[in-house]
């Protein structure tokens, strides 16, 4: 559908979106990580000063509504160490393989997040990127890199990596000590030539990115859109264990953030909606698994509530004609919908849709299918 407006509104931890039930922060994590420490201040905050959830969105970040305080949750941010830059705090997305270095994969590209999220915030002209440009660091295994964010990586071997652009190979190949810098000057060439575009699959001719670059394998190779994260118990190449957690429609209580928080152990937000802890010792992932889905997160792989997700609907929307998170909730208790992904939307914007299964959207008599079957 046509833009409504050439500026982008995206929301942060410092410019929020006042949505129907209140003020809006959204606070990027590079690679989805954050330790425990942080977890529990993002609870505080939003039991403290909202509508007492975290809702974990589809690029690994964290949304706190129903905010009557911003400035106070703002503090809380900075303090917890997840404002490293205010100029910059919108444009670091960087979405990344979340049990990169710890199960599978070609290589381990942690240490990567953490170099390309310091490059971008040292560079002054990246702060005119658009809310909505990401970044992806795929390990080899191909799950981020389906997620067609703006450019990434994707290793090939533990010294070369592919250059993506929207989701697409380039056919340029990297050192990977030339990752970091590559993307960030591609971001940088965006900033000049974008004009009103906020990604780069909107350019008329993004080729302009590759300029200087040498191709030198087959281009256009993609990878499948995942609709699934890590979700049951893993055995991590150092012995020990990481549970995978899916949390229904991706709104995560803040008394059950505690008691995530609680284990003490590194922690993933996926773009999947669901959360990864990590580095556990096997009897700590044993009683941790039975702490946690009681308070009703999912270990189940199969579990319907990982085929469907939703937009955040009435009444957090004014836009929406209908409390979807509601209605997807019922489809699940109701049989579930059916092994392929459903996502539940109140009006055509169609927001957190994913690139793969049915987007149904609310008509105030019911949904149809986005495509404009009943």
């Amino acid at each position: 559908m046509a833009r409504e407006r050439d500026q982008d509104a995206c929301p942060g931890a410092l410019q929020v979106h006042q949505a129907a039930d209140g003020a809006l922060v959204r606070v990027r994590l590079p690679g989805g990580m954050l330790h425990a420490g942080q977890l529990e201040a993002l609870a505080h905050a939003a039991a403290g000063f909202g509508s007492a959830t975290l809702e974990l969105t589809s690029r690994g970040s964290v949304q706190l509504r129903g905010i009557s305080d911003t400035e106070a949750v703002a503090a809380a941010v900075a303090d917890a160490g997840l404002l490293p830059s205010p100029t910059h705090e919108r444009v670091r997305n960087i979405v990344s393989s979340p049990l990169s270095g710890r199960v599978g994969g070609v290589v381990d590209v942690r240490a990567w997040v953490a170099e390309l999220d310091a490059a971008v915030c040292a560079d002054p002209a990246l702060a005119a990127l658009p809310g909505r440009f990401w970044f992806s660091l795929d390990d080899g295994r191909g799950d981020v890199s389906g997620l067609r964010a703006d450019v990434g990586i994707h290793a090939v071997d533990e010294q070369t990596v592919a250059l993506l652009l929207s989701g697409t190979d380039t056919g340029v190949r990297l050192d990977a000590g030339e990752a970091v810098s590559t993307l960030t000057s591609m971001a940088r060439a965006f900033v000049e030539i974008r004009g009103t575009d906020w990604r780069i699959s909107e350019l008329a001719d993004a080729s302009a990115l590759l300029r200087g670059l040498t191709v030198s394998a087959e281009p256009g190779r993609t990878w499948p859109a995942p609709t699934k994260g890590p979700v049951g118990w893993f055995a991590q190449r150092d012995g020990r264990i990481a549970l995978g957690s899916g949390v229904p429609l991706g709104v995560l209580p803040s008394r059950t953030a505690e008691y995530l928080a609680a284990i003490d152990a590194p922690l993933v937000i996926t773009p999947w909606r669901s959360v990864l802890v990590c580095d556990l010792a096997e009897e700590v992932a044993d009683v941790s698994l039975r702490v946690l889905a009681p308070q009703g997160l999912v270990f189940d792989e199969n579990s319907p509530w990982l085929d469907v997700s939703s937009c955040v609907g009435s009444p957090g929307c004014e836009r929406s004609v209908a409390d979807v998170r509601r209605d997807a909730a019922d489809a699940v208790f109701t049989g579930g919908p059916g092994g392929e992904h459903r996502h539940y939307v109140g009006c055509e914007r169609a927001c957190g849709s994913p690139l793969v299964g049915e987007v149904l959207v609310a008509t105030g008599d019911g949904y149809r299918r986005r495509d404009g079957h009943a």
